[in-house]
Protein backbone atom coordinates (compact mmCIF):
# COMPACT_ATOMS: atom_id res chain seq x y z
CA UNK A 1 0.00 0.00 0.00
CA UNK A 2 1.77 3.12 -1.08
CA UNK A 3 1.25 6.74 0.53
CA UNK A 4 1.65 8.88 -2.38
CA UNK A 5 4.00 12.36 -1.88
CA UNK A 6 0.56 14.29 -1.33
CA UNK A 7 0.45 13.13 2.02
CA UNK A 8 3.87 15.65 2.37
CA UNK A 9 1.16 18.12 3.03
CA UNK A 10 -0.35 16.72 5.99
CA UNK A 11 3.11 16.93 7.88
CA UNK A 12 3.71 13.69 7.59
CA UNK A 13 7.24 12.42 5.80
CA UNK A 14 7.76 8.37 5.26
CA UNK A 15 11.02 7.20 4.52
CA UNK A 16 9.98 5.27 1.98
CA UNK A 17 6.67 4.69 0.16
CA UNK A 18 5.61 1.19 1.89
CA UNK A 19 5.63 0.93 5.02
CA UNK A 20 4.28 -2.32 6.46
CA UNK A 21 1.84 -0.43 8.86
CA UNK A 22 -0.58 2.26 7.34
CA UNK A 23 -0.03 5.34 8.99
CA UNK A 24 -2.96 7.46 11.42
CA UNK A 25 -2.45 11.07 9.19
CA UNK A 26 -4.33 12.53 12.31
CA UNK A 27 -4.37 16.23 10.84
CA UNK A 28 -7.88 18.29 9.77
CA UNK A 29 -5.96 20.40 7.60
CA UNK A 30 -2.84 20.64 4.94
CA UNK A 31 -0.47 23.33 4.72
CA UNK A 32 0.13 24.91 1.10
CA UNK A 33 3.53 26.72 -0.43
CA UNK A 34 1.32 29.78 -1.80
CA UNK A 35 -2.11 31.04 -2.18
CA UNK A 36 -1.67 29.85 -5.94
CA UNK A 37 -1.12 26.46 -4.94
CA UNK A 38 -4.15 26.19 -2.82
CA UNK A 39 -6.27 27.88 -5.96
CA UNK A 40 -4.69 25.16 -8.28
CA UNK A 41 -6.09 22.78 -5.86
CA UNK A 42 -9.50 24.12 -6.25
CA UNK A 43 -9.03 24.09 -9.71
CA UNK A 44 -8.37 20.20 -9.93
CA UNK A 45 -8.92 18.16 -6.82
CA UNK A 46 -6.91 15.33 -7.68
CA UNK A 47 -3.52 17.32 -7.31
CA UNK A 48 -3.47 17.78 -4.06
CA UNK A 49 -5.47 17.44 -0.26
CA UNK A 50 -7.99 20.06 -0.06
CA UNK A 51 -9.10 19.62 3.45
CA UNK A 52 -10.46 16.09 5.63
CA UNK A 53 -13.94 16.49 5.54
CA UNK A 54 -13.44 15.02 2.47
CA UNK A 55 -10.16 13.60 1.94
CA UNK A 56 -7.21 12.29 4.63
CA UNK A 57 -4.26 9.94 3.70
CA UNK A 58 -4.84 7.23 6.16
CA UNK A 59 -8.35 7.39 4.26
CA UNK A 60 -7.07 7.61 1.47
CA UNK A 61 -4.98 4.51 1.59
CA UNK A 62 -7.89 2.06 2.40
CA UNK A 63 -10.02 3.91 -0.47
CA UNK A 64 -7.18 2.22 -2.68
CA UNK A 65 -7.19 -0.42 -1.23
CA UNK A 66 -10.65 -1.53 -1.44
CA UNK A 67 -10.65 -0.10 -4.45
CA UNK A 68 -8.50 -2.98 -5.99
CA UNK A 69 -10.20 -5.61 -4.59
CA UNK A 70 -13.52 -4.90 -6.30
CA UNK A 71 -11.50 -4.28 -9.47
CA UNK A 72 -12.93 -0.44 -9.50
CA UNK A 73 -11.29 2.88 -10.57
CA UNK A 74 -12.29 4.58 -7.60
CA UNK A 75 -13.55 4.50 -4.24
CA UNK A 76 -14.46 6.75 -1.51
CA UNK A 77 -14.82 5.81 2.15
CA UNK A 78 -17.72 7.07 4.41
CA UNK A 79 -19.04 7.29 7.59
CA UNK A 80 -21.27 4.51 7.28
CA UNK A 81 -23.03 2.05 5.15
CA UNK A 82 -26.44 4.06 5.29
CA UNK A 83 -24.45 7.09 3.84
CA UNK A 84 -22.51 5.46 1.48
CA UNK A 85 -25.68 4.20 0.09
CA UNK A 86 -27.53 8.02 0.20
CA UNK A 87 -24.60 9.47 -1.58
CA UNK A 88 -24.38 6.55 -4.04
CA UNK A 89 -28.48 7.31 -5.47
CA UNK A 90 -27.67 11.21 -4.90
CA UNK A 91 -24.77 11.57 -7.15
CA UNK A 92 -27.21 10.39 -9.95
CA UNK A 93 -30.70 11.71 -8.65
CA UNK A 94 -32.76 14.75 -8.19
CA UNK A 95 -35.82 16.28 -7.10
CA UNK A 96 -38.65 14.49 -9.52
CA UNK A 97 -36.40 11.37 -10.76
CA UNK A 98 -36.66 8.06 -9.64
CA UNK A 99 -35.02 4.54 -9.51
CA UNK A 100 -35.94 0.95 -8.85
CA UNK A 101 -34.69 -1.18 -6.21
CA UNK A 102 -35.25 -4.78 -4.98
CA UNK A 103 -37.65 -5.18 -2.19
CA UNK A 104 -35.55 -7.92 -0.33
CA UNK A 105 -33.18 -5.16 1.34
CA UNK A 106 -31.71 -4.41 4.50
CA UNK A 107 -34.67 -2.73 6.48
CA UNK A 108 -33.07 0.73 6.85
CA UNK A 109 -32.47 1.05 3.74
CA UNK A 110 -36.29 0.45 3.06
CA UNK A 111 -36.64 3.43 4.95
CA UNK A 112 -33.98 5.21 3.28
CA UNK A 113 -35.57 4.79 0.20
CA UNK A 114 -39.21 4.66 0.89
CA UNK A 115 -39.29 7.44 3.04
CA UNK A 116 -36.06 9.90 3.42
CA UNK A 117 -35.55 10.15 -0.38
CA UNK A 118 -39.42 10.55 -1.23
CA UNK A 119 -39.24 13.74 1.05
CA UNK A 120 -36.59 14.79 -1.22
CA UNK A 121 -38.82 14.23 -4.13
CA UNK A 122 -37.05 11.18 -5.55
CA UNK A 123 -39.76 8.02 -6.07
CA UNK A 124 -38.21 4.52 -5.13
CA UNK A 125 -39.67 1.75 -6.93
CA UNK A 126 -39.74 -1.45 -5.47
CA UNK A 127 -39.65 -4.86 -7.27
CA UNK A 128 -39.17 -8.77 -6.62
CA UNK A 129 -35.94 -9.50 -7.73
CA UNK A 130 -37.10 -12.61 -8.81
CA UNK A 131 -39.91 -11.55 -10.84
CA UNK A 132 -39.51 -12.57 -14.77
CA UNK A 133 -37.09 -9.54 -16.79
CA UNK A 134 -40.67 -8.07 -18.79
CA UNK A 135 -41.73 -7.72 -15.33
CA UNK A 136 -39.52 -5.53 -14.25
CA UNK A 137 -38.70 -3.52 -16.90
CA UNK A 138 -42.50 -2.60 -16.74
CA UNK A 139 -41.53 -1.03 -14.12
CA UNK A 140 -39.40 1.49 -15.17
CA UNK A 141 -40.28 4.86 -16.01
CA UNK A 142 -39.15 7.85 -17.78
CA UNK A 143 -37.20 9.71 -15.06
CA UNK A 144 -35.82 6.49 -13.68
CA UNK A 145 -32.15 6.95 -13.36
CA UNK A 146 -30.41 4.23 -11.79
CA UNK A 147 -30.92 0.09 -10.28
CA UNK A 148 -29.67 -0.89 -6.60
CA UNK A 149 -29.86 -4.46 -5.51
CA UNK A 150 -28.05 -6.06 -2.26
CA UNK A 151 -25.85 -9.30 -3.57
CA UNK A 152 -26.53 -11.64 -0.67
CA UNK A 153 -30.25 -9.69 0.68
CA UNK A 154 -30.10 -8.72 4.77
CA UNK A 155 -31.73 -10.77 6.12
CA UNK A 156 -33.77 -12.77 3.70
CA UNK A 157 -30.67 -14.03 1.92
CA UNK A 158 -31.57 -14.22 -1.38
CA UNK A 159 -29.32 -13.91 -3.91
CA UNK A 160 -29.49 -11.02 -6.48
CA UNK A 161 -29.10 -11.87 -10.22
CA UNK A 162 -26.54 -9.19 -11.12
CA UNK A 163 -25.84 -10.17 -14.74
CA UNK A 164 -29.72 -9.99 -15.26
CA UNK A 165 -30.24 -6.48 -13.83
CA UNK A 166 -27.70 -5.28 -15.63
CA UNK A 167 -28.72 -5.91 -18.75
CA UNK A 168 -32.40 -4.59 -17.73
CA UNK A 169 -30.58 -1.31 -15.99
CA UNK A 170 -28.05 -0.98 -19.15
CA UNK A 171 -30.91 -1.76 -21.81
CA UNK A 172 -32.44 1.41 -19.85
CA UNK A 173 -29.51 3.54 -20.06
CA UNK A 174 -29.00 3.49 -16.44
CA UNK A 175 -26.02 2.09 -13.95
CA UNK A 176 -26.70 -0.68 -11.76
CA UNK A 177 -25.81 -0.11 -7.74
CA UNK A 178 -25.24 -3.01 -5.90
CA UNK A 179 -25.02 -3.36 -2.12
CA UNK A 180 -21.86 -6.15 -1.54
CA UNK A 181 -21.44 -6.24 2.34
CA UNK A 182 -22.10 -9.76 2.93
CA UNK A 183 -20.10 -11.44 0.16
CA UNK A 184 -17.56 -8.92 0.02
CA UNK A 185 -14.88 -8.40 -2.95
CA UNK A 186 -13.51 -11.80 -1.66
CA UNK A 187 -16.73 -14.03 -2.62
CA UNK A 188 -18.07 -11.87 -5.08
CA UNK A 189 -16.83 -9.23 -7.36
CA UNK A 190 -19.48 -7.72 -9.25
CA UNK A 191 -18.36 -5.69 -11.63
CA UNK A 192 -17.21 -8.69 -13.59
CA UNK A 193 -21.06 -9.59 -13.53
CA UNK A 194 -21.79 -5.95 -15.22
CA UNK A 195 -22.54 -3.79 -12.37
CA UNK A 196 -21.71 -0.36 -12.35
CA UNK A 197 -21.39 0.97 -8.98
CA UNK A 198 -20.44 -0.78 -5.37
CA UNK A 199 -21.47 -0.15 -2.15
CA UNK A 200 -20.42 -1.50 1.31
CA UNK A 201 -21.26 -0.93 4.58
CA UNK A 202 -17.67 -1.69 6.32
CA UNK A 203 -18.60 -1.59 9.68
CA UNK A 204 -19.63 -5.69 8.73
CA UNK A 205 -17.40 -8.17 7.33
CA UNK A 206 -14.71 -5.83 6.03
CA UNK A 207 -13.86 -4.50 9.56
CA UNK A 208 -15.10 -7.59 11.57
CA UNK A 209 -14.32 -6.61 14.96
CA UNK A 210 -17.54 -4.60 15.49
CA UNK A 211 -15.18 -1.50 16.53
CA UNK A 212 -16.30 1.54 14.06
CA UNK A 213 -18.82 1.90 12.16
CA UNK A 214 -18.14 3.20 7.77
CA UNK A 215 -19.23 2.03 4.32
CA UNK A 216 -17.27 2.95 1.07
CA UNK A 217 -18.59 3.24 -2.73
CA UNK A 218 -16.81 2.32 -5.60
CA UNK A 219 -16.91 3.31 -8.89
CA UNK A 220 -16.43 0.86 -11.97
CA UNK A 221 -15.96 3.95 -14.47
CA UNK A 222 -17.38 1.32 -16.92
CA UNK A 223 -20.71 3.46 -17.19
CA UNK A 224 -21.14 6.65 -19.83
CA UNK A 225 -22.50 9.34 -18.19
CA UNK A 226 -22.67 10.90 -21.71
CA UNK A 227 -25.38 8.75 -22.85
CA UNK A 228 -27.60 12.00 -22.47
CA UNK A 229 -29.54 11.00 -19.47
CA UNK A 230 -27.13 12.65 -16.97
CA UNK A 231 -26.61 16.58 -17.67
CA UNK A 232 -25.04 16.64 -14.30
CA UNK A 233 -21.87 15.11 -15.11
CA UNK A 234 -21.54 15.87 -19.04
CA UNK A 235 -22.65 20.25 -18.18
CA UNK A 236 -21.03 22.78 -16.17
CA UNK A 237 -21.17 22.31 -11.84
CA UNK A 238 -22.14 25.87 -10.99
CA UNK A 239 -21.32 24.80 -7.34
CA UNK A 240 -18.20 23.85 -8.55
CA UNK A 241 -16.68 26.60 -11.17
CA UNK A 242 -18.29 25.21 -14.31
CA UNK A 243 -16.26 21.63 -14.09
CA UNK A 244 -17.49 19.33 -16.21
CA UNK A 245 -17.00 15.93 -14.72
CA UNK A 246 -17.12 14.06 -17.55
CA UNK A 247 -14.62 16.34 -19.52
CA UNK A 248 -11.77 16.53 -16.73
CA UNK A 249 -12.28 13.36 -15.07
CA UNK A 250 -13.30 11.19 -18.09
CA UNK A 251 -13.99 7.26 -16.44
CA UNK A 252 -13.28 8.70 -13.06
CA UNK A 253 -16.46 11.30 -13.62
CA UNK A 254 -18.70 9.81 -11.33
CA UNK A 255 -16.27 9.24 -8.31
CA UNK A 256 -14.63 12.38 -8.23
CA UNK A 257 -17.87 14.34 -8.44
CA UNK A 258 -19.12 12.08 -5.35
CA UNK A 259 -16.30 13.25 -3.37
CA UNK A 260 -16.10 17.04 -4.51
CA UNK A 261 -19.73 17.58 -4.62
CA UNK A 262 -21.50 15.68 -2.37
CA UNK A 263 -18.94 14.79 0.05
CA UNK A 264 -18.18 18.12 0.47
CA UNK A 265 -21.32 19.40 1.37
CA UNK A 266 -22.39 16.17 3.29
CA UNK A 267 -19.12 16.33 5.41
CA UNK A 268 -20.23 11.73 6.19
CA UNK A 269 -16.09 11.45 5.69
CA UNK A 270 -14.61 8.87 8.84
CA UNK A 271 -12.11 9.53 10.90
CA UNK A 272 -8.05 8.58 10.40
CA UNK A 273 -8.30 6.29 12.82
CA UNK A 274 -11.11 4.44 12.15
CA UNK A 275 -9.24 3.86 8.70
CA UNK A 276 -6.52 2.50 10.29
CA UNK A 277 -9.10 0.14 12.35
CA UNK A 278 -10.63 -1.01 9.06
CA UNK A 279 -7.52 -1.81 7.54
CA UNK A 280 -6.89 -4.16 9.97
CA UNK A 281 -9.49 -5.79 9.52
CA UNK A 282 -8.87 -5.90 5.28
CA UNK A 283 -5.95 -7.14 6.32
CA UNK A 284 -6.88 -10.55 7.50
CA UNK A 285 -10.51 -10.61 5.15
CA UNK A 286 -9.76 -13.47 3.15
CA UNK A 287 -9.09 -16.29 6.00
CA UNK A 288 -11.89 -15.09 8.19
CA UNK A 289 -14.45 -15.12 5.22
CA UNK A 290 -13.27 -18.74 4.47
CA UNK A 291 -14.08 -19.74 8.24
CA UNK A 292 -17.30 -17.79 8.00
CA UNK A 293 -18.71 -19.88 5.34
CA UNK A 294 -17.43 -22.99 6.58
CA UNK A 295 -18.84 -22.42 10.17
CA UNK A 296 -22.32 -20.98 8.37
CA UNK A 297 -22.67 -24.22 6.08
CA UNK A 298 -22.35 -26.38 8.94
CA UNK A 299 -24.70 -24.15 11.20
CA UNK A 300 -27.40 -24.27 8.38
CA UNK A 301 -27.20 -28.06 7.79
CA UNK A 302 -28.06 -28.76 11.61
CA UNK A 303 -30.77 -26.06 11.80
CA UNK A 304 -32.09 -27.59 8.52
CA UNK A 305 -32.14 -30.95 10.22
CA UNK A 306 -33.80 -29.63 13.61
CA UNK A 307 -37.55 -30.36 14.33
CA UNK A 308 -37.62 -27.04 15.67
CA UNK A 309 -36.99 -25.00 12.39
CA UNK A 310 -39.73 -24.62 9.78
CA UNK A 311 -37.08 -23.19 7.31
CA UNK A 312 -33.84 -22.48 6.21
CA UNK A 313 -32.51 -19.80 4.49
CA UNK A 314 -28.83 -20.17 3.21
CA UNK A 315 -27.49 -19.80 -0.53
CA UNK A 316 -25.08 -22.52 0.41
CA UNK A 317 -27.54 -25.47 1.25
CA UNK A 318 -28.50 -27.49 -1.73
CA UNK A 319 -31.66 -27.15 -0.91
CA UNK A 320 -32.13 -22.96 -1.85
CA UNK A 321 -33.93 -22.37 -4.48
CA UNK A 322 -30.96 -19.49 -5.00
CA UNK A 323 -28.17 -21.86 -4.91
CA UNK A 324 -27.40 -22.51 -8.52
CA UNK A 325 -26.95 -18.59 -8.51
CA UNK A 326 -24.95 -18.42 -5.55
CA UNK A 327 -22.67 -21.10 -6.74
CA UNK A 328 -22.63 -18.79 -10.21
CA UNK A 329 -21.27 -15.52 -8.89
CA UNK A 330 -20.27 -16.55 -4.98
CA UNK A 331 -18.40 -20.07 -5.95
CA UNK A 332 -16.10 -19.87 -2.89
CA UNK A 333 -19.35 -19.90 -0.43
CA UNK A 334 -21.73 -17.66 0.57
CA UNK A 335 -20.84 -15.86 3.72
CA UNK A 336 -21.36 -16.32 7.31
CA UNK A 337 -25.36 -15.18 8.26
CA UNK A 338 -27.65 -17.25 8.12
CA UNK A 339 -31.70 -16.51 8.38
CA UNK A 340 -33.97 -19.40 9.41
CA UNK A 341 -37.87 -19.76 10.88
CA UNK A 342 -38.70 -21.19 13.94
CA UNK A 343 -41.79 -23.25 14.32
CA UNK A 344 -44.67 -21.07 16.90
CA UNK A 345 -43.69 -18.16 15.47
CA UNK A 346 -42.46 -14.75 17.43
CA UNK A 347 -43.16 -15.97 20.64
CA UNK A 348 -40.93 -19.08 20.00
CA UNK A 349 -38.27 -17.29 18.24
CA UNK A 350 -37.79 -15.23 21.25
CA UNK A 351 -37.76 -17.49 23.64
CA UNK A 352 -35.08 -19.33 21.73
CA UNK A 353 -32.75 -16.07 21.18
CA UNK A 354 -33.02 -15.49 25.06
CA UNK A 355 -31.99 -19.12 25.69
CA UNK A 356 -28.44 -18.38 23.83
CA UNK A 357 -25.63 -18.19 26.04
CA UNK A 358 -22.58 -18.10 23.30
CA UNK A 359 -24.15 -16.31 20.84
CA UNK A 360 -24.78 -12.27 21.45
CA UNK A 361 -28.80 -10.82 20.86
CA UNK A 362 -27.32 -7.41 19.57
CA UNK A 363 -28.22 -5.38 16.34
CA UNK A 364 -25.35 -5.89 14.10
CA UNK A 365 -24.16 -8.90 11.71
CA UNK A 366 -21.12 -9.90 9.98
CA UNK A 367 -18.68 -10.23 13.57
CA UNK A 368 -16.03 -12.33 14.56
CA UNK A 369 -18.49 -13.58 17.27
CA UNK A 370 -21.48 -15.34 16.71
CA UNK A 371 -24.98 -12.89 17.05
CA UNK A 372 -28.28 -13.05 16.53
CA UNK A 373 -31.11 -10.63 15.95
CA UNK A 374 -34.86 -10.99 15.42
CA UNK A 375 -35.63 -8.54 12.52
CA UNK A 376 -39.39 -8.14 12.33
CA UNK A 377 -38.87 -6.63 16.27
CA UNK A 378 -35.43 -4.22 15.50
CA UNK A 379 -33.86 -3.45 11.92
CA UNK A 380 -37.30 -4.05 10.30
CA UNK A 381 -39.50 -2.78 12.80
CA UNK A 382 -40.47 0.32 10.97
CA UNK A 383 -41.68 -1.48 8.19
CA UNK A 384 -45.52 -2.09 7.81
CA UNK A 385 -46.65 -6.15 7.45
CA UNK A 386 -47.23 -6.04 3.48
CA UNK A 387 -43.20 -4.66 3.30
CA UNK A 388 -42.23 -7.40 5.90
CA UNK A 389 -43.55 -10.17 3.33
CA UNK A 390 -42.20 -8.23 0.64
CA UNK A 391 -38.81 -8.69 2.48
CA UNK A 392 -39.19 -12.02 3.31
CA UNK A 393 -39.54 -11.70 7.23
CA UNK A 394 -41.68 -13.22 9.34
CA UNK A 395 -42.26 -13.33 13.03
CA UNK A 396 -40.66 -16.31 13.56
CA UNK A 397 -37.46 -15.31 11.56
CA UNK A 398 -34.11 -14.93 13.12
CA UNK A 399 -31.03 -13.87 11.51
CA UNK A 400 -27.84 -15.97 12.61
CA UNK A 401 -24.35 -14.43 12.23
CA UNK A 402 -22.34 -17.23 12.38
CA UNK A 403 -18.81 -16.44 14.08
CA UNK A 404 -15.43 -17.77 14.00
CA UNK A 405 -15.71 -19.93 17.20
CA UNK A 406 -15.00 -23.31 16.96
CA UNK A 407 -18.27 -24.79 15.06
CA UNK A 408 -18.73 -27.73 17.89
CA UNK A 409 -19.13 -24.77 20.55
CA UNK A 410 -21.85 -23.03 18.01
CA UNK A 411 -23.97 -25.88 17.74
CA UNK A 412 -23.94 -26.90 21.37
CA UNK A 413 -24.96 -23.35 22.27
CA UNK A 414 -28.16 -23.98 19.57
CA UNK A 415 -28.91 -27.22 20.84
CA UNK A 416 -29.27 -25.85 24.42
CA UNK A 417 -31.10 -22.78 23.38
CA UNK A 418 -33.49 -25.66 21.32
CA UNK A 419 -33.90 -27.68 24.33
CA UNK A 420 -35.30 -24.95 26.20
CA UNK A 421 -38.41 -25.06 23.75
CA UNK A 422 -39.37 -28.82 24.61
Amino acid sequence: MKIETKCLHAGYTPKNTEPRVVPIVQSTTYVYDSTDDVAAVFDDPTKSLIYSRFENPTVMAVEEKINALEGGIGAMCTSSGQAASLLSLLNILKAGDSFISAATIYGGTINLFAFTLKKLGIECIFVDADAPEDEIRAAFKPNTKAVFGETLANPALTVFDIEKFARIAHDNGVPLIIDNTFPTPILCRPFEYGADIIVHSTTKYMDGHAVQGGGVIVDSGNFDWTNGKFPEFTEPDESYHGTIYTKQYGKAAYIVKARMQLMRDFGCYPAAQSAFYLNLGLETLPVRMERYCENALTAAKYLEANKHVQSVNYPGLESSKYHELAKKYMPKGTSGVISFSIKGGRSTAVKFMDSLKLASNEVHVADIRTCVLHPASATHRQLTDEQLVAAGIDGGLIRLSVGLENIDDILADLEQAFAALD
